[in-house]
């Protein structure tokens, strides 16, 4: 059995004692247990020593002190007081509340135990609560250090070398700025250490569920292993948080440092998954009341896409990428405050940042246009996705109760998912199974650069994008679009074409994300407004979302690539897309046969401003 300290917590769950019995200076993250019991961390204080300090502090009024006394009030529950619960015991003084509150808070923070400091290339020295580094500290959140955070785009970009885990400790430390900001700017919100604690885990934990390979193991490779399969990496993520919790015996850790279970567990895994009440009814979360809707908008921001996760992703992902990120997180952490909005809370900005948002989402775009689907990295994690297709039934990862899960089945049980990372690439290309050999054969094609070759790009008209049920049907499409001009019959068949549909948007399909944002205006503060592009600028886009089709031929000899260029051609000409930019240089007996084509934009456009001027 486990011998139990005097705190009553065992000597595996002390914050100060690591499971493998040593630790080294940062890892003795505190030391007042052992300190003189005259001066005990306060949330160890009796009500007597909890009534002095307050008399200390100003708030000697017998009336008061007999509220805390007739309670019973000790420190051990210091972290959930708040100005409901004070009006509750009898303190019906708004402003002494309001002070009292301050002066606890203070309190707390002041007493808090030893942070640990990290040091990051983005957002420099920042510190982490000690139970915020138990969680860092396990094999489920040390497994992202071996997921790469732009997947196969780290063939394209040689910086791209970073992982989910510093991504993911970045977001804890920007999901804590923010929270504080509003707490320190906002008393009246009544924001406590276990909302901020909370805040914090949820931002350190919402990536725990991405695969190998990051997006491309839940956007390209589930869907085809299992192609009724709905699994996204957030409820992997869900699911992964219970799983490290109780693995690792956090549980009266958690306690310990004040949070309260399952309310706030149930809060963290709503930030990361969403609601999980089914029932309708007007408030779908169970973590917290509708008065703290506002603490939902901070890590993964359902509303309108402003969180701190992008803020994070944004500034790593261009600094490894080299690339120049326009948006300032930190003024919208300056300018960031809590207003109501139809009878809700919502964080709002104020209206000179409408531009600076709208930076935001064009930097996201231009991520996504020249890294994140950069036509050689996808193609790339393509054909990873095809070498683990046929890698997959060989594939054995023992899971919970000694049972066998392949890769496609991983997802299934959270300790077979936990050994899953990146490092399935070698181990498929290292293997001595004969079974692996196709697989192995695409890898290896990867590492020597041998990649299936690039067709080009074409854009549907407005109005008539390829549905999600179509994309089956386009290689066999192409396959029969052979030109009548063309001569040569290399055999091109359907499964020679790859056709990789694009979806660009700045995040909510169609809809411009600002239209659901609100500002406040500095005549007042507290009323939030909308602010409509057209009271922005003109030069701001007039569509919010648009689909690209790239297609790439397996085969790499010369001839079979001149000829399948002129079946794309021929195709997009046929389907009425946009001209690929290189289709008069590849096939050019074929474009002068689509009139459309072969408009001269800009004598329509010189035309136009002759007519205007008269």
């Amino acid at each position: 059995m486990q011998k139990s300290g005097k705190d009553g917590i065992s000597k595996r769950a002390r914050p100060d004692s690591p499971a493998d019995g040593f630790h080294t200076p940062e890892k003795r993250v505190s030391a007042w247990q052992d300190a003189d019991p005259d001066r005990l961390h306060p949330r160890f204080w009796g009500t007597e020593q909890l009534c002095c300090f307050l008399c200390r502090q100003g708030f000697d009024d017998p009336e008061l002190q007999g509220c805390f006394r007739e309670n019973q009030m000790t420190g051990s529950v210091l972290p959930f007081i708040d100005e409901p619960y004070l009006e509750k015991m009898g303190v019906r003084c708004l402003p002494v509340r309001t002070k009292l509150l301050l002066c606890l808070r203070k309190l707390e923070q002041t007493c808090t135990d030893v942070m640990k400091v990290f040091n990051d290339p983005i957002h420099g020295h920042f510190e982490m609560h000690p139970l915020l580094v138990r969680i860092i500290d396990t094999p489920q959140f040390q497994r992202l250090r071996y997921i790469k955070q732009l997947g196969g785009t780290y063939y394209v970009f040689p910086g791209a070398s970073h992982n989910r885990f510093e991504h993911s400790l970045g977001v804890g430390h920007l999901a804590g700025r923010l929270v504080r900001a509003l707490q320190e700017r906002q008393p009246e919100l009544d924001i406590n250490q276990r909302d901020i604690l909370c805040v914090q885990i949820a931002g350190l934990c919402h990536d725990l569920g991405h695969g190998p390979f990051s997006h491309m193991f839940d956007g390209r490779f589930i869907p085809l292993a299992n192609p009724k399969s709905k699994w996204k990496h957030e409820q992997a993520s869900v699911k992964m948080f219970d799983y490290l919790i109780v693995s690792n015996e956090l549980g009266p850790v958690m306690e310990y440092y004040g949070l309260r279970l399952p309310e706030d567990t149930e809060f963290i895994k709503e930030q990361i998954g969403g609601p999980t009440k089914t029932n309708d009814c007007s408030w779908p979360y169970r973590g917290r009341p509708k008065e703290k809707s506002f603490l939902y908008e901070i890590v993964a921001n359902q509303r309108n896409g402003v969180d701190v996760d992008k803020w994070d992703y944004f500034a790593r992902d261009c600094h490894h990428l080299g690339i120049q990120n326009n948006f300032d997180y930190e003024r919208f952490i300056k300018f960031a405050r809590v207003c109501k909005v139809d009878n809700e809370k919502h964080i709002c900005t104020r209206d000179k940042e409408v531009g600076n948002l709208y930076d935001m989402f064009y930097t996201r775009n231009c991520l996504h246009r020249r890294a994140y689907q950069h036509k050689v990295g996808n193609i790339i994690e393509t054909m990873i996705t095809d070498a683990f297709l046929k890698a997959d039934k060989y594939i054995k990862i023992k899971g919970s109760k000694g049972k066998e899960y392949h890769l496609s089945t991983a997802i299934e049980d959270m300790q077979a998912y936990t050994k899953l990372t990146d490092d399935i690439f070698l181990t498929i290309l290292r293997s001595d199974l004969p079974e692996l050999h196709e697989a192995q054969e695409i890898l290896r094609k990867i590492e020597c650069r041998d990649l299936y070759k690039y067709l080009g790009e074409t854009k549907p008209r407005e109005g008539k994008e390829i549905k999600e049920e179509q994309y089956d049907k386009l290689s066999a499409e192409i396959a029969a679009s052979k030109p009548e001009t063309e001569s040569q019959d290399v055999g091109l068949m359907a499964e020679d074409f790859i056709v990789d549909v694009i979806n660009m948007d700045y995040g909510m399909k169609e809809k411009n994300p600002i239209n659901n944002v609100r500002f406040y205006c500095k005549s007042d503060i507290t009323k939030a407004v909308k602010i409509t592009k057209e009271q922005v600028s003109k030069f701001l886009p007039e569509k919010f979302a648009e689909q690209l089709i790239r297609v790439y031929c397996k085969k790499m000899d010369k001839e079979s690539i001149d000829v399948a260029r002129k079946y794309f051609v021929k195709w997009c000409m046929d389907k009425d897309f946009s001209k690929p930019q290189d289709g008069d240089v590849v096939a050019p007996e074929l474009t002068p046969m689509k009139e459309d084509w072969n408009q001269d934009g800009d004598k329509e456009a010189e035309q136009s401003f002759k007519k205007s001027l008269f």
